[in-house]
This record gives C-alpha cells, structure tokens and sequence, in this order.
C-alpha cells in the first residue's frame, strides 16, 4: 500500500525536464494598464461592501506586481501527493490550509455552501473578444460618474478572471460574471474554499501530467497563492522578513511623487508582506537547489508551522491559535478544523463545466493548526470517490454537504490550549513512508535535475 501512495508522488517518476514547463505560467496575474485607477475608483464607492463580504484585502492585493518564486513553485510541484492533498517533503507533510486563505487573502472561508451558483447564468452581456484584451476590457468598461452595480460587477469579474482563478485564456472573459454580479448584488459565498479547492486542483493537474512526463503548458489556476503560500513556508529558511516588506500605495496610477514621497508603505496584513516577496527565474541550477532543501527537509529551526507570530501586535490577526478572542469565532475555527468536500470548476456552466470537488484534510496538517498530530486519517476515503464529476445540482448539494458526522455544538474552544506535538505512531508512520519516499540521495536527483551538477563519487542511495 506504501508502495503505491509514495510511487504516485511525482518526483518518483524522475520527470523532470525544464521543458515539461514551457508557458506554464502564462495566466498569471501580472500588471495591467489602468486596473490600479479602476480599483481606486470602484472602491471608493464600495470599501465598505467589501469589507463586510470579505473581500477587500484580496482585491487589494491585486494591485501589488507579484513577482513568481518560479525556481521553488517548479521543485515544490514534484512533491504534491493527490491522496493527502498536501506536499510530503522532507521534514513532514504541509500544505495550504483554509487557515492561510484567511491570513493571506482575508476572503470568506465559513459560510455555508448552497446551490446558488450552480449552471447559473449571468443577468448581464459582456462582450469580451476582440476588444484589445484586459487592457481593452477596462478602456470599455470604466465608467464616469457614479459607480453603479454593472460596473462593479464587470469590475469583479475581471478581478476574479485576472487575479484570484487565473484563467487559462489570458484574456477576457465572462466565465466568472454571476458570481461576480452575486457578489455586487451584496451576496455572500465561501470564496476563499473556492480558492483552496481550486489550488488543489491545479496541483492534481499538475501532478498527473509529471507522473506521465507530458508538457504542464497553461492550466491557468492560482500559482500565486501558492507561491505566497511556499514563500511563507519557507520564509526563515529564504531568509525574508515579512516585516520588512513594502506594498503599493493607494495613488493614481500616472501620480507623480515629491522628491522626498515613496510610492510604496509598509504592509498592513500578511497577505501583503507576502505577496511583494521576491522571486527568482525558473533555470535548472536553482530549481535543484530548491529540490534538495525540500527532499531533505526544512531544519527545526527553519520551520514555520504557525508562520503567523508577531509578538508587537505589527498586523491585525484574523486568526490566530494563540489569541483567545479569535479561537472564540465557533463558525470560523469549525471551518478551518472541519475535513470537508470543496466544489471546484463550479463558475462554469453547461457540459464543458468538468465540475467535480476536492478534499480538505486537516488532519493530515494538524500541526499548522497549533494540533497535537495523530496518525494520518483520511475521512472520505470509504464515502466517496476524489474528483468524481458533478452532473446535475443535486449532485453539487449533496458533495457539498458531505463532511463528517459530529455534533459539534459542545465544543467548548475557550478551554482549547493549543500545544505542537506528534504522538509515537505518527511518527513510526512518518518514518515508514520516508524510508520508501527518500531512499535516493538527494545529489542523485539535482544531477537528474540539472546536467551541470556533477554528481560526487561517493554519493550513497538505499
């Protein structure tokens, strides 16, 4: 059984040919002319609509130019396992967790699911081809005067297209147009599960393709939240100081600076100390690098479980294991502690939607979540089949719905310490599945990586 989990890890297929990821990112979400004074106008009317729905802090990471960590996003990939939904490196499983969603992007992750949004039609046209693409979508759309909801819903459709999915056409379309116009009608979804789900979708894709050794190319999908994600991780070990960052002021997009003005300030969450961290290209000597640090694992003191300290209280905390009015939001803990099917490709309609769900497992990453970790436990693996397709809304109700059977009413979270530790049988499985995992030498796979690399004389693989 051993055997055939960690052989499904990709790394394991020995795949690994830089041209496998030729135009792999082309969907991200890099600066368009005029989003920045859209923003700004768009928001000036509506901030506080935000705020109360959640979205506000993600929409404003838009206006940051992220740069992609592509050498780590490549070398992190060949670690992905699809049965835990979580990377397995050296030092323990991890993975983006619907606490970071919060902590980084601030978007709704608690309430509940429904159909709302199922094979349902945008109320309005947007024409999106020939347009001169998002450039020109904006030039189109930009209005004049008062800001009224057609706008904004045109506004936040290009934002979830461009910035938050990152479809696959690198151009405009309308594939995200309901739920945009639910959400500046006032309407509410668990935007920031869509999100997750989403990301562990496009790590699935990714890592089918490695095992069979195809060409990645554009899946589309949020390479930049998990580059944040990785960059957090990794942050002690990549040597960043969140605290040091600088993000985008709020100014017009052609305002000119006195000598002595900064066009950036000091960020006032994590998601934007995370999202203008450095990055570095994708060339094979950096991407084996990264390899090696990852198959050998992060050192104790490099590790960031709970990357979320700040002792002089710098950014607002959202959530928090260690702060005992915000473990006290019974809905929002549930949400983030709670294993739980996530609808994924749901914005789409009609037969090409390839709807289908994936699983979050916090049991598998309970030391992110400041748990004691138990042996692995996988809750859906005798309910129901991963990623089976969804053909009808009765089917996208009852997935939806599928999570554990618990009365969860009495959980008392106000008594709840949180203490990292790992009981014996965690570890006994843990060191059985890095026995089959890591039994070749790290050196041998970044000669595989990179041709340059001479491998040494002496190296020892198991």
């Amino acid at each position: 059984m051993i055997n055939v989990e960690t052989n499904r890890i990709p790394f394991r297929a020995k795949n690994f040919s830089l041209d496998l990821w030729k135009h792999t990112f082309r969907s991200w979400p890099s600066s368009t002319k005029g989003w920045k004074d859209w923003f700004l106008r768009i928001g000036n009317s509506n901030e506080v609509q935000w705020g109360e729905r959640k979205l506000d802090q993600c929409i404003r990471l838009s206006t940051a130019d992220t740069e992609r960590n592509e050498s780590l996003l490549i070398a992190a990939s060949y670690f992905w396992s699809d049965t835990l939904n979580a990377f397995v490196f050296g030092h323990s499983p991890a993975s983006p967790t619907l606490a970071n969603v919060l902590m980084l992007t601030g978007l709704d992750i608690s309430t509940a699911d429904d159909n709302h949004l199922y094979d349902q039609k945008p109320k309005r046209k947007v024409e999106t081809r020939n347009i001169g693409g998002w450039s020109g979508y904006i030039q189109k759309y930009r209005k004049i005067g008062p800001v009224g909801q057609r706008e904004h819903a045109v506004f936040l459709n290009m934002w979830l297209d461009k910035f938050v999915f990152c479809g696959r056409s690198v151009g405009p379309t309308s594939v995200y147009l309901s739920a945009a116009e639910r959400l500046a009608d006032g309407g509410q979804f668990p935007l920031g599960r869509y999100l997750l789900g989403s990301v562990y979708h496009l790590l699935h894709q990714v890592a089918e393709k490695l095992l069979l050794g195809q060409p990645i190319g554009n899946l589309g999908g949020p390479w930049w939240f998990i580059n944040m994600w990785l960059s957090v991780h990794m942050h002690k070990r990549l040597g960043f100081n969140l605290f040091a960052q600088r993000f985008p002021r709020d100014i017009a997009e052609h305002y000119e600076l006195d000598d002595e003005e900064s066009a950036t300030r000091s960020p006032l969450n994590y998601g934007q100390a995370a999202i203008v961290l450095p990055g570095t290209g994708g060339n094979e000597d950096q991407v084996s690098r990264f390899f090696q640090t990852l198959y050998e694992g992060l050192a104790k003191d490099q590790r960031a479980w709970m990357p979320y300290e700040d002792p002089e209280t710098r950014f607002p905390l959202t959530f928090h294991p260690f702060d005992d009015a915000l473990n006290k939001d019974h809905d929002l803990m549930m949400a983030i502690i709670t294993p739980r099917a996530i609808l994924v490709n749901f914005f789409s309609s009609g037969k090409t939607s390839n709807l289908t769900y994936e699983f979050y497992n916090p049991l598998a990453l309970a030391c992110q979540l400041a748990f004691g970790q138990l042996p692995i436990a996988l809750c859906y693996a005798d309910v129901v089949k991963p990623r089976e397709t969804i053909t009808s809304g009765l089917e996208w109700i009852r997935v939806a719905q599928l999570q554990p059977n618990a009365d969860t009413s009495d959980i008392d979270l106000s008594a709840w310490i949180p203490v990292l530790f790992i009981t014996q049988a965690y570890k006994q499985w843990w060191e059985e599945w890095k026995e089959h995992l890591f039994c070749t030498s790290a050196l041998t796979y970044r000669g595989m990586i990179d041709p340059k690399y001479k491998v040494p004389e002496n190296t020892v693989s198991f």
